[in-house]
């Protein structure tokens, strides 16, 4: 009987530790499998020339910096386009602005000039990422649809948790008060008191700390976290001592502009912390950029502080000083630190990016390409045989512009110009020299991207292309 009892306690025990062998075994496969968490980090107007880590000598910006050394850094990284609402179309379709539904901030209508929203039929990243079991959040700035139509905000087109400010007029034709940030649409609202945050993204962040706190924590995330620095216009700004030592020395404007950018490196870090307390860095990719070039508005000199970093233009430019952008991407123990990618590359590529580590296949719309290669330190890295980018600021034909890159060549055209400038950007990264009388073979090449990537578009009618 002792006999017995002894092997069938040893038998009860190899099944344990066989059942504990199994279990650890499907825990570890399942965590080789775990689909990575993305968040986005979006600045709104941010200069190629903003950051130290890409320059700037008088900005301080130390937790980005030191992020951008453990990660990899873009040097020819380009946003959507030169402007907000299309740039950050692109981005959200991966459709360059030849082919995406909005062109510009706004667009003309029968009886009027305004804002154009997204088109329902255009797939955007949550709606792709939800397909590979993704839950997802917006937070900030959308400024792609409609007031009075909440079925084009954040919350309408995908996103599981949206935070939105809004403006203009609701559907009763009452004047939405920007300060109020919208969570899911309607569902609930929130007041920008300003003097309780040092600046509007603290508040922001606020938001998405309790998001990482309630999320499912069986399901993978996307964060779009859309800041408000440095754009020029935020509401009022709090007090405050950073650069105080600059008083004397700097406009009040541009102490201003330089606190809210060391602001946001501050509430990223806030961001980060809480990302690392989770245990999610080393299954989260990181990747911080901005949406079109740096800001010379309400008072403001883009020239102050280098914002263009020595780059000819800024938003609104197609030059490169209005698109090139900042662009870096962490991802603990998976992107290698300290190095530098040359790979040309623009908004409408994060698409496929994002569907490839997601494991889905991108949708049919896209024009971009994965660069996903290049973050792992592929050699198989697809390119762009060109990228193209085109605005309409304003109905005037004036308000019209392109530009592609090939190569090395980069040509800006100006539609009332009717000419088309071209520059040698490996030895002309200023565009300073136009050399479109010296290579007219080249000039004719660019001028068939300009004409057959952009496509007619309701509300914009200079899309297309003007040329006689």
């Amino acid at each position: 009987m002792k006999n017995y009892r002894w092997i069938t306690l040893v038998l009860l025990f190899v099944i344990a530790h066989s059942s504990c062998q199994n279990d650890k075994k499907e825990i570890e496969s399942k965590a080789q499998t775990k689909k990575p968490n993305i968040v986005f980090l979006l600045a709104d107007d941010m200069g190629y020339g903003e950051l130290g880590s890409y320059g700037q000598k008088e900005i301080k910006t130390p937790f980005l910096d030191e992020l951008a050394s453990k990660g990899m850094r873009f040097t020819d990284f380009y946003a959507g386009t030169a402007v907000c609402s299309p740039s950050r179309a692109v981005l959200m379709t991966g459709m360059h602005t030849g082919h995406v539904s909005i062109r510009g901030n706004k667009g003309q209508y029968e009886d009027k000039y305004g804002r154009v929203p997204l088109k329902k039929s255009e797939v955007i990243l949550p709606e792709m990422l939800k397909e590979a079991g993704y839950q997802s959040a917006m937070i900030g700035k959308w400024h792609l649809g409609i007031p009075e139509d909440i079925s084009t905000w954040a919350k309408g087109r995908g996103f599981d948790y949206a935070v939105q400010e809004q403006w203009g007029e609701d559907k009763n034709g009452k004047e939405i008060d920007e300060r109020v940030h919208w969570v899911n649409n309607n569902q609930d609202s929130i007041f920008y008191n300003y003097n309780n945050y040092s600046c509007l993204d603290e508040f922001r962040t606020d938001f998405a700390l309790d998001y990482l706190d309630k999320k499912d924590n069986d399901k993978p995330f996307f964060l779009y976290m859309s800041y408000r620095t440095p754009h020029a216009h935020e509401f009022f700004l709090k007090k405050t001592d950073l650069y105080a030592d600059k008083i004397e020395e700097w406009p009040e404007i541009e102490r201003r502009h330089a606190a809210r950018i060391t602001m946001l490196d501050s509430q990223i870090k806030r961001l980060f912390d809480k990302l690392e307390a989770m245990g999610e860095l080393e299954n989260t990719l990181i990747i911080f950029t901005s949406d079109n070039g740096p800001t010379n508005e309400n008072h403001h000199s883009y020239k102050f502080f280098n914002s263009s970093g020595n780059l000819k233009g800024y938003k609104r430019d197609l030059y490169e000083g209005g698109i090139r952008e900042p662009m870096f991407a962490y991802w603990k123990n998976k992107i290698k630190a300290g190095t530098t990618s040359k790979h040309p590359s623009a908004f409408y590529d994060v698409m496929p990016t994002l569907a490839e580590l997601a494991g889905v296949k991108p949708p049919t719309q896209t024009d971009g390409i994965s660069f996903l290669p290049t973050l792992f330190g592929k050699e198989n890295q697809k390119q762009h045989e060109h990228l193209y980018w085109e605005i309409q600021e304003g109905a005037s034909v004036k308000g019209f512009k392109q530009a592609a890159r090939m190569g090395k060549w980069k040509a800006v055209r100006i539609a009332n110009s009717y000419k088309t400038e071209l520059y040698n950007l490996e030895k002309d990264i200023n565009e300073t020299h136009d050399l479109s009388s010296q290579f007219p073979e080249i000039v004719e090449k660019m001028n068939n991207i300009l004409k057959t990537e952009s496509v007619k578009m309701e509300h914009y009618p200079n899309s297309g292309g003007i040329f006689k």
